[in-house]
């Protein structure tokens, strides 16, 4: 383990294992002209539900103007909608579409052999070990900013 410079930084590391991801998560998309970040947005409204743009933007780590552009991009190639939330028809939701469940379903494949080759690289049971301890690290950080 390196124990100076930079990579004595988990933050740094962090940062450089999330860019090697979406690298090679970019390149799996950019043959549907999806960035990874329009992919997150799509994914978290693929179950159907719709969400506010506050909550979306919460579930897909996005400033909410930076969300807004890229809602409104996916609005003008009719991948996602905006439309009455279910349950409160004052509340405004955004939904993927019916062409945006379709290149969802076109992409999944390519997504998951893209991780699938993460886990080759890195090793299948490594890998999940390491989802797991990030999926720890969120909730501990989630509860000790709750505590602030």
């Amino acid at each position: 383990m390196t124990t100076s410079g930079l990579g004595s930084s988990l933050a740094y590391l962090l940062s450089r294992a999330e860019r090697g991801v979406n690298r090679g998560l970019a390149a799996v998309l950019a043959g549907e002209d999806v960035t990874v970040e329009q992919w997150r947005i799509m994914r978290a409204l693929a179950d159907g539900r719709g969400e506010s743009m506050g909550e979306l933007a919460a579930a897909v780590l996005m400033p909410h103007p930076t969300l807004t552009k890229a809602v409104d991009r996916l609005i003008d190639r009719a991948l996602v909608y905006r439309g009455p939330a279910k349950g409160d028809r004052r509340r405004v939701a955004v939904f993927v579409s019916e062409r945006g469940a379709e290149l969802l379903a076109r992409v999944d494949g390519t997504v998951a052999e893209q991780q699938g080759e993460i886990a080759r690289a890195f090793g299948q049971e490594r890998t999940e070990q390491l989802m797991r301890d990030l999926e720890g690290l969120v909730e501990a950080l989630d509860y000790a900013e709750l505590k602030l």
